[in-house]
């Protein structure tokens, strides 16, 4: 009897630990990454000169470009430039918006990426999707996934902690998303992938129950770990699904009416609590309004500056930031009444 399998895409080497940058060039050589040294070193404006000077030894003539910011723009720029350089490689080294518009560039310049991340803002550290911004807001673009990741926890540790923190929100969302796709696959039939869930599951978990926080590098190395985990997991699922569900078709839709209220991370963190509650699942609920409080992340609305209104009008056009796509929000169908009692009860719910 044959034995059947399928091939699972995953990078080639994925490293966490303190002062990893420093050995950037060493990873690209043993993984055969790029081996002439034409490599380009994408960082962005916060943190790029002093990522320059650490990476420059084990780099050598590796040139360092510039990445002003996270747009579609700013990524066809550095896409264009990567074309031109003729390079084996580029390495983006940054945070969130770096490392999406280095993903960007590179599916552009046709040419592998390595994502160096020094924050934990979000998933995207190993997803195949680029969230950008363009003038009609923000965007997810499907882009190939890393082909090696390493995340340098001395940088992490120097990052603004609202931006590692906001990696907790995101990677616990997965759990309501999760939630969504099966029901998704109850209702109508959409297929689902069980390996798929089970990373994303395994990547929530592993951060929902732990007692230490950001300022210990083992509660760091998990945290960057499900992050990676959450990002295969739509490699192999083909989509956002596993990690994507109502609780992002609200933080898409916030984003959409209320441009900078917050960061990606707070929002889904919020977002999944609050479908927790339209689910009627107390203890799931809790769990997820725990851990947020536990880390400093925003639980209600009003946490991050939006009123019950506001919020409403955000649940409302939910549904339509990803058309096709079905979650709580759509099963439910609730008018903005309706949606606006909810609100208020959860926000009562949560103690705000």
């Amino acid at each position: 009897m044959p034995i059947l399998a399928r091939m699972l895409p995953a990078p080639l080497t994925m490293e966490v630990r303190r002062g990893a940058i420093a050995q950037l060039g060493t990873l690209l050589a043993d993984s055969r990454v790029a081996t002439s040294g034409r490599v380009a070193v994408a960082v962005g404006v916060g943190q790029g000169d002093r990522i320059a000077e650490v990476i420059a030894p084990s780099l050598g003539e590796a040139e360092v470009l510039r990445v002003a910011d996270g747009t579609v723009d700013a990524a066809v720029s550095l896409g264009a430039d990567l074309r031109k350089g003729n390079y084996e490689a580029v390495v983006g080294v940054g945070g969130g918006r770096t490392i999406d518009a280095t993903k960007y560039a590179a599916s552009l310049a046709g040419i592998p990426m390595v994502a160096v991340a020094t924050n934990l803002s979000h998933d995207g550290i190993c997803s195949p999707v680029a969230s950008l911004m363009h003038e009609g807001g923000k965007g997810s673009f499907g882009v190939p996934m890393p082909l090696a990741i390493m995340v340098d926890l001395d940088f992490v540790h120097d990052a603004p902690p609202s931006l590692v923190r906001s990696g907790i929100g995101d990677v616990l969302s997965n759990l309501s998303a999760i939630e969504d796709w099966q029901l998704g696959n109850t209702e109508r039939g959409e297929p689902i992938d069980g390996l798929a869930i089970s990373m994303s599951r395994t990547a929530a978990e592993a951060v929902l129950g732990r007692p230490d926080s950001i300022e210990s590098d083992a509660f760091l190395t998990v945290l960057a770990e499900a992050l990676i985990l959450s990002g295969m997991s739509m490699v192999i699922a083909g989509s956002s699904r596993p990690a994507s569900g109502g609780d992002h078709e609200i933080l898409h839709a916030v984003d959409q009416l209320f441009p900078g209220t917050s960061n990606h991370g707070e929002l889904a963190g919020i977002g999944a609590a609050f479908c927790y509650f339209l689910r009627e699942d107390a203890h799931r609920l809790g769990q997820v309004t725990a851990c947020l409080e536990r880390h400093g992340l925003p639980v209600a609305p009003g946490d991050v500056g939006l009123t019950t209104e506001q919020f409403t009008a955000a649940v409302m056009l939910a549904p339509s930031t990803r058309p096709g796509r079905y979650t709580i929000l759509e099963h439910l169908r609730l008018s903005e009444h309706e949606v606006r009692e909810r609100v208020e009860d959860y926000v009562r719910a949560v103690g705000r």
